[in-house]
């Protein structure tokens, strides 16, 4: 490193540094869309959209689950007394609940921007991909639907408009 006549590295004087063309530090370049709000692009919107349906669905379906719960556990285990079993079925019907709750609160946060409500989404995507497998056993058409749907929710938050969105 070069030195000046009194001791100091150059790199330490600013009015050379102006001089040499380097100037004062740039300020940073703005994001794309406004961090005060804006309105959402459409990419985040359908994929908010989408993340509603899905997790409407599927609270739908754990309240079946839920209030039929003795009927499917007659119809798994085919023994005499499914009230026994159906406490396992009603723990699967909250569990499906809860997921849904999971996807509904990722979809309700979107105007936060934060980068951990897209990755929540695509987390989502994953944790909703299995229950396509679920369906397609009792209803196949609503299966492929839902796989359908459970593939767009994996593959829009890594879209570049959402990326930009969420930072």
């Amino acid at each position: 490193m070069e030195r000046n006549g009194t001791g100091r590295p150059d790199d330490e004087r600013p009015w050379d540094r102006a001089r040499a063309g380097g100037g004062p530090p740039k300020p940073p370049a703005p994001p794309p869309y406004p961090p005060g709000g804006g309105p959402m692009p459409q990419p985040v919107r359908s994929l908010r959209t989408l993340l509603m349906v899905l997790a409407g669905v599927q609270a739908l379906l754990g309240l079946w689950v839920l209030t039929h719960s003795v009927e499917i556990a007659a119809r798994l285990w085919e023994d005499e007394a499914p009230e026994l079993r159906s406490g396992t079925v009603e723990f699967l019907g909250v569990l499906v609940l809860a997921v849904a709750g999971w996807g509904i609160g990722t979809a309700l946060r979107f105007p936060t921007r934060l980068p951990g409500v897209r990755v929540s989404a695509v987390a989502y995507g994953w944790v909703s991909l299995p229950f396509a497998y679920l369906l397609f056993g009792t209803m196949p058409i609503l299966g492929v639907v839902w796989l359908g749907l459970a593939i767009l929710a994996l593959v829009r938050p890594n879209q570049p408009e959402s990326r930009a969105w969420f930072g």
